[in-house]
């Protein structure tokens, strides 16, 4: 694990080194600090990818903690953000600019050493997410979020990490596009190129700029699909511009489902109201048990779980959900004892919110996890049916599914947006790219080959439905 630490006062400074010694002691793990005293420093160095962890004070002389994240976040939109203050009355705005955790002054060994296992656990599935590469230096395993993009020149591919790795190898573009295609975070911006979105700068019309200062040219006909996808992604990323004064704020992804598991009704009433008001569809359990029956017949972006609810406890309900689901939990519970909230990271929750805490945090904290959930996720669950998106593969209750590539891109991209009406032309500029339209043919096509297989798979319900006049829509359950 790859930390900063950027305090102003140094007592505070050498009681965090002294508290990761000896986390990397007790736990055997590699853990390697960067310490800084001032923003200023720690912004100069700051490349963008070379942290796992940023650990930073709000309050410091000149360039203050907050001003720091946000100039951060334009470098490195990935690294998780701990903020570390005497005081609470940060704590909101530090979500606004994706805050991973927030911390108070003086840190609690016990609660510090879980948010780090947490941390390592995240860090360790990321890198196990990844493919294998023979390349000319031999062979290397590449893990997705390193990957910045993939040229290929005179039939060969240099694989360019956000570390400023360049690995080359002799094979075709096409060897590797379904695997990283299949990612939300990768496009294929022209014919010779495939690019992570994570690690881009910023684009105009004509090209894409990487952090790494390189430039990726856009093809003409993929120009208007590009800027979209790369919209799509900042605004899924949390920078996307605020809804009109009014409105429920509207994403691109669709509404959110959440789960809201609690046996007490005004408790209920008042955070699905808060939800609601952000725009998210919100289904209600009184029990753990009808919280996972819910949970196995429908998909939620989202569970928020009591602790103190009749029959089985918050904690255990927290592993069962973790064994049958990969939807993320957050603990929403009066109990606020720090042992407690160990205990309920132990149990597999994202994060652990209290009942105290202000309306305005709870969303900024619920919103912050989901994205991060979202932005990890390599499975998508609908009830029986299941999208494995490293091995590309579908298993409708449990049974393998076998999809054309076409089939399952056209499947993956629809649920991505569910009950988002699709025509025909959009499916066609997703999944074919620049090829000139061909009046809906081939979409139609592998559209009702598609429809039969899962008709035929599970017949109590239809996962993508034909909308008269308009086109098709993913409905989950």
């Amino acid at each position: 694990m790859r930390i900063a630490v950027c305090d102003d006062d140094v007592r505070e400074v050498s009681r965090i080194g002294e508290l990761i010694a000896e986390y990397r002691m007790s736990r055997d793990e590699s853990v390697v600090c960067r310490y800084y005293t001032n923003s200023t420093d720690f912004l100069c160095e700051l490349r963008g990818g070379e942290y796992d962890l940023v650990l930073l004070d709000v309050l410091m002389p000149g360039i203050s903690g907050m001003q720091a994240a946000w100039e951060m976040r334009k470098l490195d939109r990935n690294v998780r953000l701990v903020f570390v203050s005497a005081s609470p009355e940060f704590a909101v705005e530090s979500y606004h600019v994706g805050a991973y955790y927030y911390l108070l002054k003086p840190i609690d060994a016990d609660s510090f050493f879980a948010l780090l296992d947490k941390i390592g656990e995240e860090l360790s599935m990321q890198e196990e997410q990844g493919f294998i590469l023979k390349s000319r230096d031999g062979i290397v395993r590449i893990a997705f979020a390193r990957l910045a993009y993939v040229e290929i020149m005179n039939k060969t591919l240099f694989f360019y990490l956000a570390d400023g790795t360049v690995y080359e190898a002799t094979a075709a573009l096409g060897d590797f596009e379904g695997k990283l295609l299949s990612r939300p975070e990768f496009w294929k911006p022209h014919r010779s190129y495939l690019v992570n979105l994570c690690h881009v700068q910023s684009m105009d019309g004509n090209c894409i700029i990487m952090k790494n200062g390189h430039s990726v040219p856009v093809s003409r006909q993929r120009r208007s699909q590009v800027q979209d996808a790369y919209v799509h992604f900042l605004h899924r990323a949390g920078t996307g511009e605020a809804a009109s004064a009014g409105d429920k704020p509207q994403r691109p992804d669709g509404p959110w489902r959440i789960l809201l598991v609690d046996d007490e009704p005004a408790d209920r009433a008042v955070w699905a109201g808060i939800l609601q008001s952000h725009g998210c569809m919100v289904q209600t359990a009184d029990n753990g048990a009808d919280g996972l029956r819910l949970a196995a017949d429908g998909a939620f972006d989202c569970v928020l779980l009591d602790v103190m609810i009749p029959g089985e406890d918050g904690f255990s309900v927290c592993e069962r959900f973790r064994k049958s689901t990969d939807t993320p939990v957050i603990f929403l519970s009066c109990l606020t004892e720090p042992d407690k909230q160990v205990e309920g990271f132990a149990a597999g929750c994202i994060d652990y919110i209290t009942k105290d805490t202000p309306a305005e945090l709870f969303w900024a904290k619920v919103e912050a996890r989901i994205r991060l959930a979202m932005s990890e996720r390599t499975q998508l669950r609908f009830g029986p049916l299941l999208l494995d998106l490293e091995k590309r593969r579908v298993l409708m209750d449990g049974k393998e599914l076998f999809l054309t590539p076409v089939e399952f891109d056209i499947l993956y991209r629809l649920s991505e947006r569910s009950g988002h009406v699709f025509t025909p032309e959009e499916i066609y500029g997703m999944i074919w790219g620049g090829q000139p339209w061909d009046g809906g043919e081939t979409v139609q096509m592998h559209m009702s080959r598609l429809r039969r297989k899962l008709e035929k798979a599970w017949g109590g319900h239809h996962f993508i439905e034909a909308v008269w006049g308009q086109g098709y829509r993913f409905v989950p359950g």
